[in-house]
């Protein structure tokens, strides 16, 4: 009888400082189910696992209505430019053939191409569809003046969207553009749009713009 007693006593008394810890050990699982269920993670699996590194990413993606226009895939696509030095990557752009046009014809291919770290705002087709025929023309049959024109939209560092927000900024031509706006909407010289931004060269980071930039 004793020693059932004492048996019976050991147990109790085990079972006294074992119940605590298994509690708190639940009452720990509890929290870190709660814990690991924050907004932040609530917002990933609500996007399918992105995170607020993966936002950053997408905002340094090319952007602008004209965007739409490039091909998805091939020399002319964006991970194909990315790959190409800027005249050669702008050369398989069909919206910037008059552009490389003008580029091949001041004899600035190897200069662009051979540049580290620049930007370039690009005209469109249609920007110098906005030239009067003849005076296009002229210019494109001089070549100083051209090139003082071409060289006026290249600045001599990678500008990001947000540099843009409020910038001047100094060119290959060495006169000054300026820059304003925010999100994705920008404007070079407050006659410029951008309609496709931020587009990654081999060595540059491109602008495509509405209107062909004149330096004073």
């Amino acid at each position: 009888m004793n020693s059932m007693r004492i048996r019976r006593t050991a147990l109790a008394v085990a079972a006294a400082v074992v119940l605590p810890f298994s509690l708190a050990a639940c009452s720990d699982s509890g929290s870190d189910t709660k814990a690991a269920s924050t907004p932040v993670a609530d917002d990933v699996a609500k996007s399918g696992g992105s995170t607020p590194a993966d936002s950053t990413m997408a905002s340094d993606k090319p952007f602008g209505a004209a965007c739409a226009g490039v091909p998805a895939e091939g020399a002319g696509s964006f991970d194909g430019m990315a790959k190409d030095p800027v005249a050669t990557a702008a050369a398989n752009n069909p919206a910037l053939s008059t552009l490389v046009a003008a580029v091949k014809q001041a004899g600035l291919v190897d200069t662009l191409n051979n540049a580290t770290d620049i930007t370039v705002f690009a005209p469109t087709n249609d920007a110098f569809a906005k030239i009067p025929k003849a005076d296009l023309d002229k210019v494109l049959a001089d070549k100083a003046t051209l090139t003082k024109i071409l060289t006026y939209h290249v600045v001599g560092q990678k500008l990001t969207p947000k540099q843009l927000e409020n910038g001047s900024f100094e060119t290959l031509q060495k006169g000054m553009v300026t820059t304003k706006g925010s999100g994705e909407s920008y404007k070079v010289n407050d006659t410029a749009k951008v309609v496709c931004g931020n587009v990654k060269t081999a060595n540059a980071n491109v602008y495509i713009v509405d209107t062909v930039l004149m330096p004073k």
